[in-house]
């Protein structure tokens, strides 16, 4: 298995991987419609996104992460 110090970029790719597999097929869908060929023009699309998207979260997750942070209450202990 792989190391747990690689955490960042495995969740990454795995969040781009399946992001862009889903919202490629959506916008296919929406562009194209339920065309014989759907399934070739949506792998084309999602090879295209998911190398557009891996490197966009690995460089936007940590301001991400700051973001969030700020917009959350601390938890109080009660």
């Amino acid at each position: 298995m792989i190391s747990r110090k690689y955490h960042k970029i495995v969740f990454s790719f795995f969040m781009a991987l399946f992001m862009s597999g889903v919202m490629s097929f959506a916008i296919s869908i929406f562009n194209v419609g339920m065309v014989a060929n759907i399934i070739a023009i949506w792998l084309q699309a999602w090879s295209f996104a998911f190398f557009i998207a891996f490197p966009t979260i690995i460089t936007i997750s940590p301001i991400v992460h700051k973001l969030v942070s700020l917009v959350l209450d601390e938890e109080s202990d009660s």
